[in-house]
């Protein structure tokens, strides 16, 4: 199994102290964490899109140039792209450049976003919401298989025998698909033959297990051959359980009940939150034990071949971070490998 990390590089007030670090010192921070997840031989490094004040990633390519300059082997993608707000063009273009710098490192984690900044930001309507993300999905899987393209949709002007440059180092540019709570979503991705990362921040991860049978049949029934899974979850990791909440709770509650204000959702308490750190809960919070245990737990429900863990719901102070990232690679990272390895 592959293991990593994804972030949305958020700058929030660090809980009990309220202070927020300048975007600069939260930029420079991000990068000693991708350097040190390559070091600690974890194999993806994820960033998120999004165009809120709270958070720092609206341009994620970028963000990655940078990391494939301080990295060796480290895969290098987004989580999410948003496709419904991107054009397709630009997005193949800025991930072809990246797989350049990165000499073939280079992914695109398309998705249609948990929030909606980017459509009226960028002139689109939320009433054709999937219709865009499909058109544009068809269209970025065209680029990534011709270098001369024509294209005709609904939603972007026409292209008509057009190039379309730099080429990537990777013979094809990996596109996963993130999907949330919609098994239309997991059914047109297996149907296209794409590999998906299913995102579980709530509930009980077992619920999710038929998304993932809906997107290998669909598969099969298109005649492909079974495409990877992803599960991406919030957690964090310190030497015991205790200390694993105590870091990470204070940041997921502020961000939690940040957004919980916006949709309506009552405020998180500890309890909930600890109910979510058991095996059978959404949040992979714990000691290296712990994790190992709740991945391998998963593995058993999905049979997925890649795992990566949010660990900054909120900001946690830079130092446990690392910790973390160091944890996730030096401890439980080579037991999982090894573990998933044997049960194929």
């Amino acid at each position: 199994m592959e293991l990593g990390i994804y972030t949305f590089v958020e700058n929030t007030p660090l809980a009990g102290s309220g202070v927020i670090l300048s975007p600069r010192q939260r930029m420079r921070n991000l990068m000693e964490e991708v350097e040190l997840a390559d070091q600690v031989g974890l194999d993806v490094f994820a960033v998120g899109e999004h165009h809120r004040s709270e958070y720092i990633s609206s341009a994620p390519s970028v963000i990655l140039a940078a990391a494939a300059e301080r990295t060796n082997r480290i895969r290098l993608s987004s989580a999410v792209t948003v496709l419904g707000s991107e054009d397709p063009v630009r997005v193949f273009q800025q991930f072809a450049t990246l797989d350049l710098l990165s000499g073939g490192r280079a992914e695109i984690m398309a998705g249609r976003g948990s929030f909606i900044e980017s459509f009226p930001l960028f002139g689109y309507d939320l009433q054709d919401y999937d219709e865009i993300f499909a058109e544009k999905l068809d269209l970025l899987m065209q680029l990534r298989e011709s270098e001369h393209i024509t294209w005709t949709g609904t939603h972007r002007a026409p292209i008509d025998k057009r190039g379309v440059y730099p080429r990537p180092v990777q013979e094809q540019l990996p596109i996963w698909v993130a999907v949330g709570g919609t098994p239309q979503s997991a059914v047109r991705t297996g149907t296209l033959g794409l590999p998906m990362a299913i995102a579980i921040i709530g509930g009980q991860p077992a619920q999710f297990a038929g998304f993932a049978q809906l997107h290998r049949d669909a598969a099969q029934n298109a005649g492909h051959s079974t495409p990877p899974i992803s599960i991406n979850s919030h957690g964090f990791i310190a030497e015991d359980s205790q200390q694993a909440r105590a870091d990470a709770f204070p940041a997921f509650k502020v961000t939690m009940d940040r957004i919980g204000r916006e949709r309506g959702w009552p405020p998180m308490s500890r309890e909930q939150y600890d109910a979510s750190c058991t095996i059978y809960g959404a949040n992979v919070v714990g000691s290296p034990q712990e994790v190992i245990d709740k991945i391998l737990h998963q593995h058993e429900i999905f049979g997925h071949q890649r795992f990566l863990l949010q660990m900054t719901v909120g900001s946690i102070p830079h130092e446990k971070v690392l910790r973390s990232i160091e944890l996730f690679g030096s401890k439980i990272a080579p037991v999982i490998r090894k573990e998933t390895a044997t049960s194929k």
